[in-house]
């Protein structure tokens, strides 16, 4: 009996310390990200602000919505394992015409994957509920300097 009740002890005192490592991960995310890449020498727009707060918090959008790794067609990223920059996996920069490239090959395109996963997501939310604040033109997401 002492060693059923010291193995449950051990395993709730496990499950303490990984949420409490999950915890400090999340705690460590700055509130506003903003999107910069450096496969760009020079922005066209203004830099977009990603609010991760709102987004995972207040908004309830799951880490997998937007974190990735893929092995075998499935999502096997985990809340806690690392986050890289979106430009590690992504790192072909746009280029004229980047919609006619190869399917396989607009998957690694920057501006493809934000703009595929965040104006999807926001455009489905529209469509949804008609009413939301969800930006889905390029002067919401990019404002124009000094606005």
């Amino acid at each position: 009996m002492k060693k059923k009740v010291w193995l449950i002890c051990a395993a709730f005192g496990m499950g303490l310390l990984l949420t409490a490592a999950i915890g400090v991960v999340a705690s460590d995310v700055p509130d506003v990200i903003t999107m910069n890449s450096s496969l760009w020498p020079e922005h066209t727009k203004t830099l977009v602000e990603f609010t991760h707060r709102k987004h995972a918090e207040d908004h309830g959008i799951a880490c997998t919505e937007c974190h990735h790794v893929y092995e075998d067609g499935q999502n096997v990223w985990k809340e806690g394992d690392p986050v890289q920059k979106c430009q590690e996996c992504h790192n072909e920069p746009t280029i004229q015409g980047e919609k006619k490239l190869p399917p396989e090959q607009q998957k690694l395109n920057l501006k493809l994957a934000i703009h595929d996963n965040c104006l999807g997501c926001h455009r489905d939310l529209k469509k949804d509920n008609p009413q939301t604040t969800a930006p889905t033109t390029c002067t919401q997401c990019h404002p124009k300097a000094g606005s």
